[in-house]
């Protein structure tokens, strides 16, 4: 069994709440309070930005110029090519960037920052990957979903552009690169690394779910 097949096993009930989360249904569905969604941008916005932070730990802590270039491509991905889609939205909701990036992190978003720097600075890219890789793969899953359940409706709804992002075939390709990266350097691995890489899966993970939740939560006028 590859490494990656394995760390989905363990997460398989926390990714299949993702599917049956109101937030990513109304999203599917093109109901989801427009309100909602640009707080959840703001707070996404304001997270890939130091998501690519701990890319960049990647590339201090690889071993060879290869990887270096691995982890460079994923910081640029996050803050180039991720962070388009949210600018776009958030220019409709008539967030400029700049304001965007002068709010605060809301509770969850922060803790879930804070538990990822800490990662990169006290392991190593093993542990880096593990505490990354639920972002962009479990987008990838939901992404895919949604297009499957709702694409003969998606004409009008005003989350098509986000959901055809995350079940792109180059974000499926940029994902596969990940995967088997992941299985490439998990070889081998003793079970005590397995039980701490796991363990770092599983609560990015779930930070992901409390992400989710924080985006459904009522919004106060000082959130956004």
């Amino acid at each position: 069994m590859r490494f990656t097949d394995y760390l989905f096993n363990e997460v398989k009930d926390i990714w299949k709440s993702y599917l049956n989360h109101p937030f990513v249904n109304e999203i599917g569905e093109g109901t989801l309070p427009k309100e909602k969604f640009k707080r959840y941008l703001i707070q996404d916005y304001l997270y890939l930005k130091e998501f690519s932070r701990v890319f960049a730990m990647g590339m201090v802590k690889a071993d060879t110029i290869k990887e270096m270039k691995f982890f460079n491509k994923a910081a640029n991905g996050s803050i180039e090519d991720e962070a388009a889609i949210h600018i776009e939205y958030m220019k409709r909701l008539g967030v400029a960037p700049i304001v965007a990036e002068k709010c605060k992190l809301e509770m969850v978003s922060s803790s879930y920052i804070s538990y990822m720097q800490a990662v990169s600075l006290t392991g190593g890219v093993k542990e880096i990957v593990m505490a990354t890789l639920p972002c962009n793969w479990s987008y990838n899953y939901i992404g895919h979903y949604l297009y499957e359940t709702y694409k003969d409706n998606l004409e009008g709804n005003y989350y098509k552009d986000w959901i055809k992002m995350y079940a792109d075939n180059e974000f499926d390709e940029i994902l596969k690169e990940w995967l088997e990266y992941t299985n490439h350097i998990c070889k081998n691995l003793s079970e005590e690394e397995i039980k701490k890489l796991t363990e770092i899966f599983v609560k990015s993970s779930l930070y992901e779910l409390d992400f989710w939740n924080m985006g459904y939560e009522e919004v106060n006028k000082d959130d956004v």
